[in-house]
């Protein structure tokens, strides 16, 4: 049986979460495999509006094994809020399974993470202060605490300590903040430990044997691969593999383990954050596209930038990650506009760039070269079959797939679960 990754085509806030539920109901697990509370999802289930930060979009879907894997980072406290927020509107939480080798976001994680996006000043990232680059850092300066680490409390305090023994000069002489005490710290941590010991588990482990056992297994990113921190528009980026290798390393299965590689895309581009945005809008069809497509970040409330379709940004997602198919969302909010630009290369400086520059110099004054495609005013969001969609949002839609390199195989229609027009299936 399969194993699909889906991911972000564009900056993110796509919608992946719609496609690993649609998913879910033929799927045994999915897995998150990278990021942490940083980002959110969006479902809507019968009416119901759910946002997810940390767990997956499958634990919606009765019978799914939701998996946090070891790629991921966790704020313990985000983690129990969500698990309380959804057992009390009666979703079945208790087949989560956490990997041990996840690493946890201290206290001290979050205050580096604020207090350092103040200091850059005009040059900040534009994180959400919620921790999560610094505690990729400790993982990767080898001073990071793992969730195995809470059940063993002499590693605990020792990995504590040495972590401090960095973060509290800087803290003090550098940014004049207090210093963080051990015990804080320490006492943080393990007011989670005993409610999460029932979830941890050897998640590489479970998940190859799985597959073994001909399960299906969909593995959904964080973030998007143009916030990929190797691929995506550096240093404007996030602060893991959001691409589809990602999916490897962040759950410990082999790339030859992966059939279907699905991205998500809208039907237009949000971002959110600094950093360059080359079909950006700062005018009325931007609001527009902002308020009709409440475009407002499901973490942090802030109102997304908005901007055309960018064909160039969806065929350097292909070429990455490899794609087999897109998803693409939101196609309705782009009802009653006449004429629909869609940017099919860049102009920088006289040059013309039909893919994505190599040089983040050049990407940053890239500006879009437009095809203007013609807009349908009918409602399409009864649509459940391709025919039934007007013929110039068809052609709308082949012209997106045509410039893509990858055939779409989804399209969305509206918010909720059975919004959805399939043109092939997703899992092979």
């Amino acid at each position: 049986m399969p194993a699909v990754v889906v991911l972000g085509a564009q900056w993110g806030d796509e919608g992946k979460g719609k496609a690993t539920d649609q998913l879910g109901a033929a799927t045994d697990y999915v897995v998150k495999f990278n990021g942490g509370n940083n980002a959110g999802h969006t479902v809507v289930v019968g009416g119901e509006r759910y946002a997810l930060h940390l767990l997956p979009s499958g634990i919606l879907s009765p019978g799914v094994v939701p998996v946090i894997g070891n790629g991921v980072v966790i704020d313990l406290q985000v983690l129990f809020r969500e698990i309380d927020d959804l057992d009390a509107r009666g979703v079945d939480t208790s087949r989560l399974l956490v990997s041990s080798s996840a690493h946890v976001i201290a206290g001290y994680n979050r205050t580096v993470d604020k207090v350092t996006e103040r200091f850059l000043g005009s040059r900040r990232i534009g994180t959400t202060g919620r921790g999560i680059g610094p505690t990729y850092a400790d993982k990767i300066n080898r001073i990071g605490i793992r969730v195995q680490d809470l059940f063993d409390l002499d590693i605990l305090r020792q990995k504590v300590e040495g972590a401090l023994a960095q973060k509290n000069p800087m803290l003090v002489k550098v940014y004049n903040r207090r210093s963080v005490t051990v015990e804080e710290t320490m006492e943080e941590l393990l007011a989670y430990a005993d409610r999460l010991r029932p979830y941890v588990a050897d998640t590489p482990r479970v998940l190859n044997d799985a597959l073994d056992a001909g399960k299906t297994l969909v593995f959904e990113a964080g973030q998007a691969t143009m916030l990929d921190i190797d691929h995506g528009t550096y240093p404007f980026v996030t602060s893991s593999s959001a691409t589809a290798g990602g999916a490897c390393t962040g759950s410990g299965i082999g790339p030859t383990r992966i059939d279907r590689v699905v991205a998500v895309a809208k039907a237009y581009t949000t971002r959110v954050g600094e950093g360059p945005f080359p079909t950006e809008l700062d005018d009325a069809d931007g609001t527009w596209l902002r308020e009709a497509g409440g475009e407002y970040g499901t973490t942090t409330g802030r109102p997304r930038r908005t901007g055309w379709y960018d064909s160039v940004v969806v065929r350097y997602a292909t070429r990455v990650n490899g794609l087999t198919d897109i998803v693409l969302t939101k196609l309705d909010v782009l009802t009653g506009k006449a004429k629909i630009p869609v940017a099919v290369a860049y102009d920088v400086a006289g040059r013309r760039f039909d893919e994505m520059p190599d040089s983040q110099t050049d990407f940053h004054h890239a500006r879009p070269v437009y095809e203007y495609l013609d807009g349908w005013t009918e409602d399409i969001t009864g649509a459940r079959t391709f025919d039934e969609l007007p013929i110039n949002a068809q052609r709308y839609v082949l012209r997106l797939e045509e410039l893509s390199g990858t055939r779409i195989s989804s399209i969305g229609v509206g918010a909720g679960r059975e919004a959805t027009i399939v043109r092939h299936e997703l899992l092979p």
